[in-house]
């Protein structure tokens, strides 16, 4: 059993504090898919008749490379005492968030306190904006310590507590997908060729590492990747589909037909993002 002190974050009952982090699971498989409450005695009902508007890194998959990247959850939050605190943060593995295996949360204050991540717009309403790091090297920062085997999708637990003492706490309030970052190159050659010869498209698929803190080379059954061609004003269409090897590497070959630009299109998956090349440009003669 390994132990690693998660920053507290005390909001009422939501308070992460020295969670037990098991051995790290080899599956790809959401931790959890059942919808569940903490909800404290004071104020029962579910937070979905609390919050609106609730965005993780705007609706957009978090894709995380080698390097810390910050992301926002935003949300509207009301009740008729108004909104002292809201938070959210990402979890994955264990029953609920107070076991979770890991977690993605906000930084706290250098003085151990947590900021005020909402704001109150009119009597009742408070608009909420909870800034959180993803990190691949969170070894300093031990709430966002990411590894391969976590990405997929996460549980987003949140948390409000009301000027009248009153705290709900929803662990799977929603789930959000938080992948390996993508990359991908394209040369095309030859550059000048006669109409109906072979053209070759050749590249490279590579996936952030969040282990070594690299990019590897990425392929095998699920490296499927799309050639794709754009002539003159015209838009890209897809010519070929062929698949990336184990180490990541590329190719395919057409038939020159006019004037264009290949580019080679990876589409992602539950655990990586997307990716494209830059194009790269022939002259049929």
């Amino acid at each position: 059993m390994k132990t690693r002190d998660f920053v507290a974050l005390a909001t009422g009952a939501l308070t992460l504090t020295a969670l037990a982090v098991p051995a790290a699971h080899a599956d790809d498989r959401p931790a959890g898919t059942s919808a569940g409450s903490n909800a404290a005695a004071q104020e029962p009902g579910p937070l979905d008749d609390d919050i609106d508007r609730f965005v993780v890194n705007d609706g957009k998959d978090l894709v995380v490379g080698v390097s810390p990247k910050e992301f926002t959850v935003t949300f509207t939050a009301k009740h008729h005492s108004g909104i002292k605190k809201g938070l959210a943060v990402l979890w994955r593995g264990g029953a609920d968030v107070e076991s979770a295996e890991r977690v993605l949360a906000p930084r706290i204050n250098d003085d151990g306190t947590v900021p005020r991540f909402c704001d109150n717009i009119v009597l009742r309403f408070s608009s909420c904006v909870i800034p959180i790091v993803a990190d691949p090297k969170g070894e300093d920062v031990p709430d966002v310590d990411l590894n391969n085997e976590y990405a997929g999708r996460w549980n987003v637990a949140a948390s409000l507590t009301f000027n009248n003492t009153g705290v709900e706490i929803d662990d799977r309030f929603t789930t959000h997908y938080v992948k390996r970052a993508a990359k991908l190159t394209a040369d095309a050659s030859p550059e000048s060729v006669r109409r109906g010869a072979d053209v070759t498209v050749k590249g490279v698929l590579t996936r952030a590492n969040w282990d070594t803190h690299r990019y590897d080379g990425f392929g095998g059954g699920a490296g499927k990747v799309k050639l794709q061609f754009k002539k003159a004003g015209g838009a890209w269409q897809t010519v070929k589909t062929v698949s990336a090897d184990r180490r990541g590497k590329v190719k395919a070959t057409v038939k020159a037909s006019v004037d264009g630009s290949y580019r080679l299109a990876y589409g992602g998956s539950t655990t990586t993002g997307t990716a494209t090349s830059p194009a790269d440009t022939i002259d049929v003669r």
